[in-house]
Parts: structure tokens; sequence; C-alpha cells
């Protein structure tokens, strides 16, 4: 019997120790990985609130039954039976708030988490967030069984704020580095700035409470991201791979002296040559404006990127698109050839900005940042095109 005893204490230590685990939470900051511990003793300490809840309520019940038996009076024994009950209730209500905020708190951390993991991936996008819903909870902590039971969330939160505003610097830091180099090709970021407006609607009294309520930390580093992610998913429509695979010039962008006539002109784009037939490649996603004859040009192809952005490929000896084709960033849109005023093979290259061309060169020249931000943005967008809307 005593062997019996000894197994049956031994196997429900056993089970009690597999329920309350230790639970592992891992933050990663795209650098170093740490791992942080809620303790099975601290998951413990919710059920034991729900214990000793359970023990009250069979004390009660035994002493209000023991009330009866003993003909202490029906009004005395229901007066005390009452009042148990009350302290019953009272105590159910406590076990049930130290439920709900242990289940609101971890899935508060489990959501930071995402969102932490989200900014320093580049893998996901703002709008699979709700920052209303990374709010802690303040006030929670006013009942000191759950104050008691969360105090193991508490630590993780802490150090997930640390975290948070590493993320944001790391967020904040590429888009700096994205600005510098649009500015580099003579472009704004604010030209990529969301637009806003619509009509005014008042917000009702729990979501403000919503609102105010989210933690500021995490609450920056969603704007810092969402922010970030504009501009990157904008990137889109830039010119950002070589329209050839092998790019030399010919001739730069600016005055030079005509090869018809010697006269000084303005030369809108550059002169890449290479043999009749080279492949040419749509630099960035958009809509063909134009493809076909157009005066000195030659064949050529006109491709709107949208934000007043645009590219041309002259002098062609096949266009392979047509009118209002949707196409995509590499894909093959023409051959090289010497169509119109051209002395011989060779593709004119424009990049044009609100109608005015540019000087093609610093875009070449970014070509692989730029090209890596526009993947980055493809990977994070639902439909990974850019250019402008179709009518």
């Amino acid at each position: 019997m005593e062997i019996s005893y000894q197994n049956s204490n031994a196997s429900f230590a056993s089970r009690f120790q597999n329920f309350f685990t230790t639970r592992d939470i891992i933050l990663h900051d795209g650098h170093d990985l740490r791992r942080f511990s809620v303790s099975g003793r601290a998951q413990a300490l919710i059920a034991g609130v729900a214990a000793v809840a359970l023990g009250f309520s069979a004390y009660g019940a035994a002493n209000a039954a023991e009330s009866l038996v003993s003909g202490d009076g029906a009004n005395d024994a229901a007066a005390k039976l009452s009042r148990m009950q009350s302290r019953l209730t009272g105590m159910q209500a406590d076990f049930a708030a130290v439920k709900e905020v242990a289940a609101r708190r971890a899935a508060a951390v489990e959501r930071r988490q995402k969102l932490i993991a989200a900014v320093l991936s580049g893998q996901g996008a703002p709008g699979d967030f709700d920052v209303a819903a990374l709010t802690r909870g303040e006030g929670e902590t006013n009942n000191a069984a759950a104050a008691d039971a969360t105090a193991p969330l508490r630590k993780v939160e802490a150090r997930q704020v640390a975290f948070a505003v590493k993320a944001r610097h790391t967020a904040e830091a590429r888009y700096r580095t994205t600005a510098q180099h649009l500015r580099q090709l003579g472009i704004s970021p604010d030209r990529f700035a969301p637009a806003v407006g619509g009509p005014f609607e008042p917000v009702d009294a729990a979501e403000m409470k919503a609102s105010n309520a989210a933690d500021k930390q995490f609450h920056s580093l969603f704007m810092a991201w969402k922010k970030l992610d504009s501009l990157e998913q904008a990137v889109i429509s830039i010119p950002s791979i070589q329209p050839v695979a092998h790019v030399t010039f010919s001739s730069t962008f600016g005055v030079r002296g005509d090869p018809f006539n010697g006269r000084s002109a303005m030369h809108s784009g550059v002169d890449i040559p290479g043999p009749l037939g080279t492949p040419v490649y749509a630099t960035a996603d958009g809509i063909v404006d134009r493809a076909g004859r157009a005066g000195g040009y030659g064949n050529l192809i006109e491709i709107n990127h949208g934000r007043g952005i645009e590219t041309r490929y002259g002098h062609l000896s096949k266009i392979i698109v047509e009118n209002h084709q949707r196409v995509h960033r590499g894909d093959l849109i023409g051959l090289m050839g010497s169509t119109g005023r051209s002395t011989g093979s060779h593709l004119h290259y424009e990049v044009r900005i609100d109608g005015h061309a540019v000087n093609p060169e610093p875009y070449l020249e970014n070509a692989n940042y730029l090209a890596s931000v526009q993947d980055r943005a493809v990977k994070t967008a639902d439909a990974g095109v850019g250019g402008p809307a179709e009518d």
C-alpha cells in the first residue's frame, strides 16, 4: 500500500509539473536573440486563486448546512447563507478578473512581439495591425491578485519596450536612407506622402479611450513603420534597373553637338549602344502610354509609372508591348534598333518627372539600392504592382 501511495503522489506531481510548464517568449531585434520565460509558478498562481475561491465556496456551503442542521432557526440560517453566497460571488468575480487581466496582457505581449518582428524583418505590413489593439490596459493592476499573477508578464513588457525603441530607430534609419537616395535623384520624399481627407466623423468614448491608452513607445514604433512603408511602396514607381543588360554611353544627358547638323542642342536622355535586336526592358512597373512611331524617336515606347514619373525608350527595331498594357519591372518591351533620327543601333533612354526630362544616370547608378527597396515593398504588398491606375 505504501509503494502504491508513493507512486500515486509521484504521478500526480509529474502531471502537475507537465501542466504548468515554463512558457518561453523569444525577442529578436535583427541582431540579437533573447529569450524570456514565464515560469510555471506564475501560471500556477492563477490556478491557485481559483482553488482558494473554490475552497471558500466549500467552506461556506458546509457552514450553511451545519447551521440548518443544528436548528439555529430558519431566519438566522438564511442570513448566514446569504452572506456566504455574497462572499462567494465576490471571490468568483476576483478570480474572473485575474483570468481576464492575465489573458489580456498575455495577448498584448504576443501582439507587440509580432509588431517588433515585422518591423525588423521587413515582413508584413502596417495594415496587418490595429494600433489600438497594442494597448496594455492601464489600471488593470488595481486588483492585488491580478498584479501578482501578471508580474512576470510586466517584466517581459518592460524588455519589449526597449526592443520597440530599437526597432523604431531601425525603421527611422531606413526611412532616412531611402529619402536621401530619392533626394539624390532630385525627387522630394514629400511627393510620396499619403494624401489624407474625408468628412469629419466623431470618435466614440470607447475608441478614444483605447487610443489614448496605447503605449507611447509602441504607438511611435507603429507610426514610424507606417511612414517607412508608405515611402517604400511608392519607390515601386521609380525606374530602378538597367534598360539593357550592358550599359555604356555613346552620348550623355544635356547640351551636345547635334550628330546631323553640328549645332548645339539639348539631348533629353542617354544613348546606350548595342547590337541590333538587343533586348530592352521596362525599368519600373507601369502602364504603356504610347507604343508606336513618334517622329525623331522612331519606334518609341513611353511608360507611365505613376506619381508623375515616366520613361521613354526610342529608336527600337521592334515594339513588343501595346498601348495601355500594364508592365512590370524587368519585362521585355522591345528590341534595340536604329529607327527615326539615329546614326546607328542604340537605345535612347529618358526619365521624365512631371513632364520634364531629367538625367537618367543617377537612376542607373542607384539601381541596386532602389531595386532592393522595391523587392522588400513587393513582399509586404498584397499585390506587388506599381504604376498608375488604369482608367
